[in-house]
């Protein structure tokens, strides 16, 4: 059909193609016409015109381009629902607080689902902990890409980080500083935290973790799967009789009310994040959205509520970077301010939160010394958070108040202290234990927390560490247990709380600061006494308050209880010091001590249908008398330190960057930037 010819001789020459339609062509007859069908066949046609190689290969093109794009759809799908499905709460906080910056990846991993067991309990299925995501390590200035997009979202069910997630990533190969994934979080290294100012800020975003500490997560091991189960058989009896009330009564499947404000789920929160009980927190977070209102006209104890609450709260902020518990701190905390409208500004010791009134307790005008001395690492962190000073400058002006008194005795303060007259009254009493127990503690973790720069707290704490050498230290017959007695107008009292049993922590985590070398000597010998008022007990477990023997009789323990003395409430005191003293000595006879303590709790505290069980008689072992009422603080504290215990990752709740407040919840240290 096509021919061509040639030009005739000479310069300059031109090819040329003539091109002659036959009649079918030109009317369209069985020729091109531009139809579908003749499209179809002349494409066709070429088709079988190519080779098979060619045909394989664009046959292989085509497939490759039909599969990126089916990866391409399902990534671009699961980012853009990130985006688009923000939350109505997250929209309504952002309309409250126009200023409100996004809150910054967790600090710790979003929870995972934690079905394990131990051998001892029927009704667990045993797991192997899952395979940790691999994480990349190098120095602070190596750039590492974020973690995978599935390991993200797995991370975090919560769209703020959803989206802060999104911007990292494209910001990854731009960006001068590491990136780094911490057991699946995404971590700015360089994020720091300061102490407030007297300008209102926005609010601080949660604290994050420098990279180059970063470390891969050391596996669950067995004793903690046994924490999990212990924790998850308590939540049930929470759950099943006692869902959104203050404590549990498992025996007569109940509960009892103390503010009326969930005391155990709120104790709760942080130890579930810990622990990895997703499903749990969960639950417990719809709780605290839909139905935790402090608006309602009930008396509450400004103490326990500040370190319960608010503290909780706090804690739960920071590890989960949810602004949920940071607007419902905000809030506990303006109702609780009524308190320090007094005349020394020594607060008042309850408030009623609905009506924003307070009032000291009826019998008296006095407060006690650790009371009002035990809220400052909560007020003083919701000032850093809020960028408001007036939480802070109460608690602190306490501090600097008592600092100033006289009636100390080579730094020991008495037991109580006047609202109206801002002096200690009852002198000459001093003690360890209940009434002025954390005002020692609170010295040394608010000098801690403030970045070891406020001086005078320092000063407090050390010169009432000398006080307890030099007044309250004795030795025990037959084995010589150092244990912190009581003096009494002048009178040694062989007498020992429990609650002492914070102070070898506390000691311990004072010389991990760079304290006196002879204060990590002391927790040594006091963690050894506080084990031995279990071990010297039938049910291995300790009485609320016990009396040493100072002098050797034939027949008799270190260790004698009164029978009013004998009851056990679950308290976490010797646990927590155990946890410190692992944590800064390795030494595993402190991780066996708790496992022995763990398995008396399941012995003669656990009730079969759910929760354990505060006892009468830590003596009788046929018959330990039950209570029936689980504190707050059995879930809150007792089991958390268990699970901190038995770990060997130092940054599960890293000691150089958190200070726990007396109710176990961990607050960041601030870091200047």
């Amino acid at each position: 059909m096509y021919s061509g010819a040639a030009a005739a001789a000479g310069p300059p020459r031109r090819d040329f193609i003539s091109v002659t339609l036959g009649p079918e062509e030109a009317v369209g007859v069985g020729g091109y016409n531009n139809s579908k069908a003749w499209r179809r066949r002349s494409c066709w046609r070429k088709w079988k015109q190519l080779s098979r190689l060619q045909r394989s290969v664009i046959l292989f093109l085509f497939a490759f381009l039909a599969v990126c794009g089916v990866i391409s759809y399902t990534s671009m799908g699961e980012a853009w629902k990130s985006i688009t499905n923000k939350s109505l709460d997250e929209q309504r906080t952002e309309q409250e607080i126009p200023g409100l910056k996004l809150a910054n990846p967790a600090v710790l991993p979003a929870p995972q689902k934690a079905d394990a067991n131990h051998g001892d309990y029927p009704e667990l299925s045993l797991q192997k902990p899952p395979k940790p995501p691999h994480v990349r390590r190098g120095p602070s200035n190596l750039q590492i890409k974020a973690p995978r997009r599935d390991m993200r979202l797995k991370i975090r069910h919560d769209t703020i980080r959803a989206v802060e997630e999104l911007v990292e990533a494209d910001k990854v190969e731009k960006t001068e500083k590491s990136i780094i994934s911490w057991r699946g979080a995404v971590i700015e290294p360089d994020q720091s935290t300061e102490p407030p100012s007297s300008k209102i800020k926005e609010p601080e975003k949660p604290s994050s973790v420098e990279a180059e500490d970063q470390k891969e997560p050391v596996p669950i091991n067995e004793r903690q799967l046994a924490v999990i189960e212990a924790f998850r058989h308590a939540w049930k009896g929470y759950k099943d009789f006692a869902w959104g009330h203050d404590e549990l009564k498992p025996l007569s499947k109940s509960y009892s009310e103390w503010f009326g404000l969930g005391l155990t789920l709120i104790d709760a929160l942080d130890t579930m994040w810990i622990l990895g009980l997703k499903e749990e927190f969960e639950e417990a977070r719809k709780w605290v959205a839909n139905d935790l209102v402090f608006d309602k006209n009930v008396d509450v104890n400004l103490f326990e509520s500040t370190i319960r609450i608010l503290g909780g709260l706090l804690s739960t902020y920071h590890l989960s970077g949810d602004s949920l518990f940071l607007e419902k701190a905000k809030d506990i905390g303006n109702r609780l301010m009524p308190a320090f409208k007094t005349p020394s500004k020594i607060p008042y010791s309850d408030v009623n939160i609905g009506r924003g009134t307070a009032h000291p307790p009826r019998w008296t005008s006095d407060s006690t010394v650790a009371e009002v001395t035990s809220i400052q690492l909560e007020f003083r962190e919701l000032s850093r958070l809020t960028g408001d000073e007036k939480f802070q400058k109460a608690v602190d002006e306490v501090m600097k108040h008592v600092h100033t008194l006289s009636g100390k005795n080579d730094g020991l303060v008495p037991m109580f202290i006047n609202t109206n007259s801002g002096q200690f009254t009852h002198l000459g009493v001093y003690t360890l234990g209940a009434r002025a127990d954390s005002y020692y503690e609170y010295l040394l973790k608010q000098w801690i927390q403030g970045g070891k720069k406020e001086n005078e707290l320092l000063e407090d704490y050390t010169k009432a560490i000398e006080g307890v050498k030099k007044h309250l230290l004795q030795r025990s017959e037959p084995k010589k247990l150092t244990f912190v007695g009581e003096l009494a107008h002048g009178h040694f009292s062989a007498k020992m709380d429990h609650l002492v049993c914070f102070l070898p922590g506390t000691l311990a985590l004072g010389a991990h600061n760079g304290l006196a070398a002879d204060h990590m000597k002391l927790a040594e010998a006091l963690i050894e006494t506080c084990y031995q008022m279990y071990a010297q007990v039938e049910t291995g477990l300790s009485p609320e308050i016990v009396h040493f023997n100072l002098h050797a009789q034939k027949g008799h323990k270190d260790v004698e209880i009164k029978p009013a003395d004998r009851h056990n409430l679950l308290r976490p005191e010797t646990v927590e010091s155990l946890f410190y003293m692992y944590r800064f000595t390795g030494d595993k006879k402190y991780q066996d001590w708790g496992w022995e303590i763990l398995q008396n709790f399941n012995r003669y505290t656990r009730v079969p249908t759910g929760g354990y069980t505060s006892i009468n008689n830590v003596q009788n072992p046929s018959n330990p008398e039950p209570r029936d009422k689980m504190e707050s603080f059995f879930l809150g504290e007792t089991l958390k330190y268990m699970f901190l215990l038995f770990s060997d990752d130092i940054d599960l709740i890293n000691l150089d960057k958190y200070v726990f407040n007396t109710e176990a919840h961990p607050l960041p240290i601030w870091v200047p930037a």
